[in-house]
């Protein structure tokens, strides 16, 4: 085999996704419904470590610089009262499995922001006072569940972070985000 072709075999193998490692879209949302201990483990769980390449009389080398991996993130659509930040009883179901997942061993010892997005109906600055509210009200759910305040901090982001620009009344606009904050 030529060196180029060889060379161009190991690339395309070292480039391969590893078995099984599914990313979901940046803008997936899951319903309350959908929300699952395992969706949200993969979803937040800190990325596992690159497995060693292990060869006989090929040394790989990696030559791109080490990256920086980001936050892992989930969003959930987390219903509320209109215009509260009174949780729906499926909202409540939903945020139990939530409780459940970040007492596994995989996120245990995790910290999360809670971010509360608004829609772009009404005032800006309503709206972010609102998604403060409701983060808040997340994290309060969350602490009578057992999930130590400590490990959790809420904040709004208002408006600002739309899923579905083009649709502002979109329900996707109006979520909940759980983000891995890192030490």
């Amino acid at each position: 085999m030529k060196r180029a072709g060889l060379a161009g075999l190991c690339a395309a193998f070292i480039a391969w996704p590893a078995f099984g490692q599914q990313q979901a879209p940046a803008n997936a949302v899951m319903k309350e419904d959908q929300v699952t201990q395992g969706a949200l483990i993969d979803a937040l769980a800190p990325p596992a470590a690159e497995p060693e390449i292990r060869t006989r009389s090929i040394r790989v080398m990696r030559a791109e610089p080490a990256v920086v991996k980001a936050p892992t993130r989930a969003s959930l659509l987390i219903t509320f009262d209109t215009n509260s930040a009174r949780l729906t009883p499926s909202a409540r179901k939903a945020l139990d499995v939530v409780a459940q997942a970040f007492a596994s061993d995989k996120l245990a010892s995790q910290r999360f922001m809670i971010e509360g997005h608004a829609d772009p109906r009404g005032a800006s600055d309503a709206n972010l006072k609102l998604s403060r509210e409701r983060a808040e009200a997340v994290l309060a759910y969350l602490d009578t569940k057992g999930v130590d305040r400590a490990r959790l901090q809420a904040i709004g982001k208002g408006d600002s972070e739309l899923l579905k620009p083009g649709n502002p009344a979109a329900a996707e606009n109006r979520r909940v985000t759980f983000v891995t904050v890192t030490q």
